[in-house]
């Protein structure tokens, strides 16, 4: 069997891992136990797996996530008010499907950040496109977009994501300019995108926060009314962290 150049031309065709199978069942001498179809079988399923990974890197790459979480190692032993069966029913990203929205409310360190971010990694696992953003580098980015004449491209790409996570809602005075810019975002994603938003400020005072009454009517109608919400509680998991790690060192 000509190996070489058959593994040359599979890569030529960037059948990277078809490339790979073939390599390994050529080092693999037990692989002469198996027939014809049954090799081409683990080649094309090798091929599958190394697109999939590729693609899912991809997403990763370009959602931009904060922290490195996941679903899996959520921790429910600290006293938050995290309900597993909704954790759970979230992880299905049958939400995103839907086009609702998703709220994480609660103090500084109750985790927010890290629960976004573990949802929109499990949504990138499931296929979906997400992009994470702190408020205030959205802010950013629109004011530097309207600058140099890539604003409507921009609102474009925010648009078509899947997932956008909006980290530390709340946080800075939003200016008449912010206000129109949120609520084109949020138009061109109502009922057809998803949108995670995390805040230290209970929902009740968005209103105020927003600022302009009527401005913060068509925002928050977009945003809040088809959103699942989580209220979070509790001490800072920063804290307690901490405190663990001198506790370790102190003994």
């Amino acid at each position: 069997m000509l190996t070489h150049p058959t593994l040359e031309q599979l890569r030529a065709m960037k059948l990277w891992g078809m490339a790979k199978a073939l390599e390994e069942q050529t080092q693999t001498p037990e692989i002469a136990e198996l027939g014809f179809e049954e090799r081409f079988g683990l080649l094309v399923d090798r091929e599958g797996i190394e697109r999939t990974n590729r693609r899912l890197k991809t997403r990763l790459s370009k959602a931009k996530l904060r922290q490195s979480a996941c679903m899996e190692d959520i921790d429910y032993r600290h006293p938050r008010g995290l309900d597993k069966s909704l954790m759970a029913q979230l992880a299905s990203c049958r939400w995103i499907g839907e086009h609702l929205n998703l709220l994480l409310v609660g103090p500084t360190g109750v985790g927010k950040t890290w629960l976004a971010c573990a949802l929109a990694n499990q949504a990138c696992r499931e296929g979906h496109t997400t992009l994470y953003l702190r408020m205030p580098r959205l802010m950013n980015e629109l004011a530097m977009a309207r600058g140099d004449g890539r604003y409507a491209k921009l609102l474009s790409s925010y648009a078509k994501t899947h997932l956008l996570v909006l980290d530390d809602w709340g946080l800075e005075t939003l200016s008449a300019q912010y206000r129109r810019d949120l609520l084109e975002i949020l138009e061109d994603r109502y009922g057809l995108r998803s949108t995670l938003v995390t805040s230290q400020l209970p929902v009740e005072k968005w209103h105020e926060y927003i600022g302009d009454p009527t401005l913060a009517d068509a925002i928050l109608d977009r945003l809040v009314h088809n959103a699942y919400r989580i209220n979070l509680k509790g001490d800072s998991m920063r804290k307690k962290k901490a405190q663990l790690t001198k506790s370790k060192e102190e003994k």
